[in-house]
């Protein structure tokens, strides 16, 4: 079946240093975008958003003409998903391109944003074959957010992958670029416009790629392969891991998990 473009809404994510602040001036300005919760006012309401994902979101906005739907996180959530991929929400959204239209000088958070990058290309090498395409690696990343490889990903979810991808492929090589071009494992033919990689499948290889997961995932990982009451530290069970030939496949189950 063919996979067609669809509009979407325009989503738009805020991410604040003092939520209860925001809210509170944000019900002043916008009180018709919030639901009922308006009546419980601004603590509670940034209360609620500290379950899940740590985000809120006010949907079905109108805005210019059209409709919006808009998060808010606080900055600390944000970095702690970034680096560790504790929910994976708002961090899996920004390892697709997106349009950043203001951004502070918060050095923790501009790390934090690299971070989520690397990781993503780490976890894409340990799930793809030794070699693949560039679409290939760009499929596997914005698969993560749903089953964590584009493979295993059917009906509805393979459609969204795919036109996330297929439309944006320069836009990802933009935002992947700079890390691809580090990574001694990919090479860029030039000539060719292509990119063109070789990924270290020896347990050595997978071993520095799994120790250099999001801290989440690895914890997802190990519960895989640990059985309760043996108490190994993670490395060693990761280094089990390496030397696993289905290495990959347990990373998508943990990504999953």
């Amino acid at each position: 079946s063919s996979c067609y473009p669809q509009t979407n809404m325009l989503d738009f994510v805020f991410a604040v240093d003092d939520v209860v602040t925001w809210h509170m001036m944000n019900l002043l300005k916008n009180r018709s975008h919030y639901s009922f919760l308006k009546f419980f006012g601004p603590k509670k309401i940034s209360t609620i958003q500290r379950y899940g994902a740590g985000i809120y979101y006010n949907t079905l906005v109108p805005c210019n003409g059209r409709v919006i739907k808009y998060g808010v996180i606080s900055t600390d959530a944000l970095i702690e998903d970034l680096f560790h991929w504790k929910t994976l929400y708002v961090a899996g959204r920004l390892q697709k391109p997106v349009k950043i239209l203001a951004q502070n000088e918060n050095s923790k958070l501009q790390a934090a944003l690299v971070s989520n990058l690397k990781s993503a290309v780490t976890a894409a090498f340990l799930m793809l074959p030794e070699s693949f395409s560039e679409e290939d690696l760009y499929m596997q990343i914005a698969g993560l957010s749903y089953s964590g490889d584009f493979r295993m990903i059917i009906g509805e979810d393979k459609c969204k992958v795919q036109n996330i991808v297929k439309p944006n492929v320069s836009h990802f090589q933009k935002l992947y670029s700079t890390i691809l071009q580090d990574c001694p494992q990919v090479v860029y033919k030039h000539h060719l416009g292509r990119l063109e990689a070789s990924i270290d499948k020896s347990p050595e290889g997978q071993f520095t790629q799994l120790m250099a997961l999001p801290k989440t995932l690895q914890q997802k990982i190990t519960a895989l392969v640990n059985p309760p009451g043996k108490n190994r530290d993670v490395e060693e069970i990761l280094l089990q891991v390496a030397h696993d030939p289905d290495c990959g496949f347990l990373v998508h189950q943990g990504r999953c998990g």
